[in-house]
């Protein structure tokens, strides 16, 4: 027996609850390194790096589709969701890693609150947000289904950013679960 789906309405019940997201010093509530194509690892700690983004993660390995010969896109080295949509979407934490993001942290996601080029700092790491979109993927649909992936792409849920956004790391340094994460 697979998991149930959320219903178009269901979703939309908890979205008042993600508009509470605070708009700075959020928490990182999980981190996850994904090391190879569907494989993930919860990590109580992980270390940001320039190059390579999450230390141990596959996106500098598995490159990207839109850049010539798939080399990785710098602007989609580490993406954040809102813990709160990864929990309604997902059900439970042990979940959550199955939309495929790194960092999932309790903070408003939204344009209005951070803009492309606005600056995180997490842990002694800081990222930047960047301007690419983050909308999803078969994979999502696959584990949360297509009225999920429905309320992550609709107006409403691109104005939160409920799919999350990409950044980029411009300064390496550690990260660790109950960091608060503050806008510089």
């Amino acid at each position: 027996m697979g998991v149930k789906h959320l219903t178009m309405d269901e979703l939309n019940a908890g979205l008042e609850q993600i508009r509470q997201s605070p708009a700075d010093g959020g928490v990182l509530q999980l981190i996850v390194r994904r090391p190879a194509k569907s494989e993930r690892e919860l990590l109580e700690e992980g270390q940001l790096d320039l190059a390579v983004g999450l230390v141990g993660d596959n996106w500098a390995t598995r490159g990207a589709s839109a850049t010539p010969k798939r080399t990785p896109n710098p602007d989609t080295q580490l993406t954040i969701m809102n813990a709160r949509a990864a929990q309604l979407i997902a059900g439970s934490r042990e979940r959550w890693a199955l939309a495929g993001d790194q960092l999932y942290i309790d903070l408003d996601l939204g344009p209005a609150n951070l803009s492309a080029g606005t600056r995180l700092a997490i842990g002694s790491a800081l990222v930047e947000v960047t301007p690419e979109p983050h909308t999803g993927c078969k994979q999502f649909v696959g584990h949360f289904g297509m009225e999920a992936m429905t309320f992550v792409n609709s107006p409403e849920g691109r104005r939160l950013c409920l799919r999350g956004i990409n950044t980029r790391v411009v300064e390496a340094g550690t990260i660790r679960l109950g960091d608060v994460v503050t806008k510089r």
